[in-house]
């Protein structure tokens, strides 16, 4: 039984209590008036915005339309204006990396019409860093799954489960990186569409029946698997490693650390990634010309083995040609054209 001591601090409690809920309830009612007026300013903000813009392309049009009859006078009033708006547009550029924006047609069609911006540049690198860490304890299960069912066990269903999980994986990433580059990530658009592409390969794969073909490419698929998480466990370790060295060097908002803002130091790492990342794109040439030689074998009658032929070797393309081409940018800007000599 409660005692009258007992009583009576909690009634001194709830008295406590009860101030303490008086000046949570006005924070709250002063938060709530702020966020309503937050609301209101960003719409005046988003509105004004396309407004400018809007007046601006309008007086580039003007001055296009008139460039013939425009005098030596008038033509150097146009050319500061011109260069005031570029000025303009890059200010607009930053004033949108902090405002909501339209979240396009395919997050509104998945998600309906939310905003998914991240208004702070802390919000944009940790949404980053979690997609990385995602990306890695995902390709720890893929592994795990391929060496069971390359050394372990050898049951369809296994197998199934596999490309079930490889299909929700590449759906997933696919979301994830939209609303990266929804916030500003400048991801190549070839690693979006591969993922498009993976998708359907993991559906293909997943509704591919057992049968004699199916088991003569089910090794060298679960070897591929296997070696693809080993690489992209090295492609964890490096853009995590560039992430953070960014986040020092006070770039925590840009959401891009293997195209842009390439410094010298990454490219220690990413020439001892190059050669992984290259025998994997001959191992998917590998997989085409296997899945080519299986769609003519005796015992073939299922589409899936052309179409996964077809989807291996668009893989590979696309993968060798865009590495070559980040490889061939970022050589250039280690080696910077030196201006020309002027002098005789």
């Amino acid at each position: 039984m409660m005692s009258n001591r007992q009583v009576t601090d909690c009634i001194d409690e709830w008295k406590s209590l009860e101030k303490e809920y008086s000046v949570l309830d006005a924070d709250f009612e002063k938060y709530r008036q702020q966020l309503d007026d937050l609301y209101v300013l960003q719409e005046r903000c988003v509105k004004m915005i396309n407004h400018q813009k809007k007046r601006y392309q309008h007086l580039l049009d003007t001055f296009k339309e008139n460039s013939g009859i425009i005098n030596g006078e008038e033509k150097k009033a146009v050319n500061e204006i011109e260069a005031q708006m570029n000025k303009r547009q890059n200010n607009f550029k930053q004033m949108e990396d902090n405002l909501p924006r339209d979240s396009g047609k395919l997050l509104t069609a998945i998600l309906g019409p939310m905003s998914v911006s991240l208004l702070k540049k802390q919000d944009r690198f940790k949404y980053k860093d979690e997609y990385e860490k995602f990306k890695f304890i995902c390709t720890i299960i893929m592994f795990v799954f391929s060496f069971t069912n390359l050394f372990l066990v050898e049951f369809r269903f296994s197998d199934a489960l596999y490309h079930f999980v490889l299909l929700w994986y590449y759906c997933t990433v696919t979301l994830r990186e939209t609303i990266l580059r929804h916030n500003g990530s400048r991801i190549k658009g070839w690693w979006v569409f591969h993922h498009y592409i993976s998708c359907v390969l993991s559906g293909v794969l997943l509704i591919w029946p057992d049968g004699p073909v199916y088991q003569l490419f089910r090794n060298q698929f679960m070897t591929f698997s296997l070696y693809l998480s080993l690489v992209q466990v090295l492609q964890y370790y490096y853009q995590r490693g560039c992430l953070y060295r960014l986040r020092a060097l006070g770039e925590k908002g840009n959401m891009d650390i293997t195209v842009e803002g390439f410094q010298t130091w990454m490219w220690r790492g990413l020439t001892f990634l190059l050669p992984f990342l290259f025998f994997g794109h001959f191992f998917q040439l590998y997989n085409a010309y296997t899945l080519y030689t299986l769609s003519y074998h005796d015992d073939c009658v299922e589409w899936q083995v052309p179409a996964s032929a077809l989807i291996f070797l668009a893989l590979f393309f696309g993968n060798f040609s865009t590495t070559v081409l980040v490889v061939l940018q970022k050589v250039r800007n280690l080696n910077p054209k030196k201006p020309a000599d002027k002098t005789n």
